[in-house]
């Protein structure tokens, strides 16, 4: 079993000046009718705090997967990753999802935000499930960060009532609810028109400059040329990196 780069005397992992994000090894197989698929072969990456790192790569290269991984949505079969010196792959489910709320904000390519509650609501609603702030100052700081995403005044509506690019405004808002050092989306710009996707662009540029590391999984080529660091993964392999 590898160890963590750093630990405090008492052997629980800390963060210090090493990477943020480091992946040793890892494999994920799923298992199916027709025999297992190995999504991931042995990755070895590491992430430092504030890059801006945007991984391309053909459909079933592994993209989605690996950001799994790295966010504790789903599990390896083998191998470790760390974030922020927290052993993600031990964590069981109810763990990770509680380690998730605090420390990693999703952003999703369907947005999936809550149908029936205002926008408003939808920032607010990750700090009520964590318990963290006052109702009042819920309230405030989820109009501060749709204010920073310049969609405030559409507060008071409901998804359904806003364009595809305010949604995802809103989605990457309620990312950013419990002040997460870790900001991971995937194909955020897909569905939506160049210039919203723009936009959208620069609304993550904007966080890596307050000092948060922003990942990306897309196809879209001009999001990858805007990245401080492009990975390129095929067949569960990393093939190639653009600094």
């Amino acid at each position: 079993m590898l160890k963590p780069t750093h630990e405090k005397m008492n052997g629980d992992p800390i963060a210090d000046s090493g990477p943020l994000i480091e992946l040793r090894q890892v494999v994920k197989k799923y298992h199916g009718l027709a025999g297992d698929v190995v999504a991931l072969k042995g990755i070895d990456l590491q992430i430092q705090a504030g890059e801006f790192v945007v991984i391309i790569g053909k459909s079933g290269s592994g993209k989605t997967t690996l950001i799994n991984m790295i966010t504790g949505l789903d599990r390896a079969t083998s191998g470790e990753i760390w974030v922020n010196g927290t052993p993600v792959h031990n964590l069981g489910q109810e763990k990770a999802a509680r380690w998730r709320g605090q420390t990693v904000g999703v952003v999703f390519q369907t947005f999936e935000l809550l149908s029936t509650l205002t926008v408003l609501h939808n920032v607010a609603f990750p700090m009520d499930l964590a318990g963290r702030f006052s109702v009042r100052q819920q309230r405030k700081r989820a109009m501060e960060l749709l204010a920073q995403m310049e969609i405030a005044n559409h507060a008071h509506k409901l998804p359904s009532a806003v364009s595809g690019g305010q949604q995802q405004r809103v989605a990457i808002a309620r990312a950013m609810a419990n002040d997460p050092s870790i900001l991971v989306a995937d194909e955020p710009t897909g569905s939506l028109d160049s210039i919203t996707s723009a936009a959208v662009i620069d609304a993550f540029e904007g966080l890596v400059a307050e000092g948060k590391t922003v990942l990306i999984v897309t196809h879209d080529e001009d999001i990858a040329a805007r990245a401080g660091r492009t990975i390129t993964l095929a067949d569960g392999h990393i093939v190639a990196e653009r600094r």
